[in-house]
């Protein structure tokens, strides 16, 4: 179980959570660990980015370049399966990271959306493109609406809408089969992400890092 623990701050993505979540991940990323459960403490998930930490001199904008393509690109290349746990909204980056997990389970009180295009910020397509189809990405992607669990469900964003314990008994049951075949099973995901959104991703970093630094 990997907790967002930022609950005064809507767990907002700071650098200092970016690079310890990397950590963890990458700790977890070999065959010992079955499955992870990501969740937010407190009533959020993530509200995203911790834009207060935004600009600043090359170094302060280089480690923000740093911290976020490790962490998105981290999770998007887990072997390790990962269960998005959505305990309330799940908001740009927040929503960004909910995506680019294996499996989403949220509770009632859950919303998800990418609301930043209002801001000047892109939001991230690559993780739209890993988990949802693209007329439906492209929707949530350009209109910035926020949906609630109901619609998430209805319309595949998420895969059941419930408590936490069944999160949990989600990633039990995928920790459980055996490692190598469901390892197996991350490979070919991945394989075929490599045509689809992975490039996607990486173009995103090339974007970020021409924008800022």
């Amino acid at each position: 179980m990997l907790t967002l623990n930022r609950p005064e701050k809507r767990n907002a993505l700071s650098l200092e959570l970016r690079d310890r979540l990397s950590d963890v991940l990458e700790a977890c990323g070999g065959e010992d660990t079955g499955a992870i459960v990501l969740t937010g403490a407190g009533s959020a998930f993530c509200a995203g980015m911790d834009v207060t930490q935004f600009g600043g001199d090359e170094t302060n904008r280089r480690r923000i370049v740093e911290t976020s393509t490790r962490l998105f690109t981290t999770l998007a290349r887990s072997l390790t399966p990962t269960v998005a746990f959505l305990n309330g909204p799940a908001i740009a980056g927040g929503f960004a990271l909910a995506l680019l997990c294996d499996l989403r389970v949220a509770a009632d009180a859950a919303r998800m959306g990418f609301p930043e295009l209002g801001r000047f910020i892109p939001p991230s397509y690559a993780a739209a493109r890993a988990a949802l189809p693209s007329a439906l990405a492209r929707e949530l992607w350009l209109t910035g609406r926020v949906i609630d669990a109901r619609e998430a469900l209805t319309r595949g964003v998420v895969s059941s809408v419930g408590a936490h314990e069944h999160a949990v008994a989600l990633a039990t049951s995928i920790a459980v089969a055996p490692r190598p075949a469901v390892r197996e099973i991350k490979r070919r995901v991945l394989l075929e992400a490599q045509t689809t959104w992975l490039p996607l991703l990486e173009e995103e970093e090339r974007s970020l890092r021409a924008a800022v630094l």
